[in-house]
């Protein structure tokens, strides 16, 4: 990633609406802070698997 990095202009994290954010979730936004991405956009995966108590 930090290779590729240098070049980006905005970075995917996506994580899981079932398992929440993983202990590498916060390592991969220090990271992609450290390198200089500007951006980053969440994505929430499987949110259609987790029941809504309303």
């Amino acid at each position: 990633m930090i290779t590729g990095a240098a070049q980006m202009d905005g970075a995917i994290l996506v994580v899981a609406g079932t398992d929440g954010p993983m202990a590498q979730t916060k390592e991969h936004i220090l990271l992609a802070h450290q390198v200089g991405v500007p951006a980053i956009v969440v994505f929430i995966n499987k949110c259609d698997d987790v029941d809504d108590p309303e």
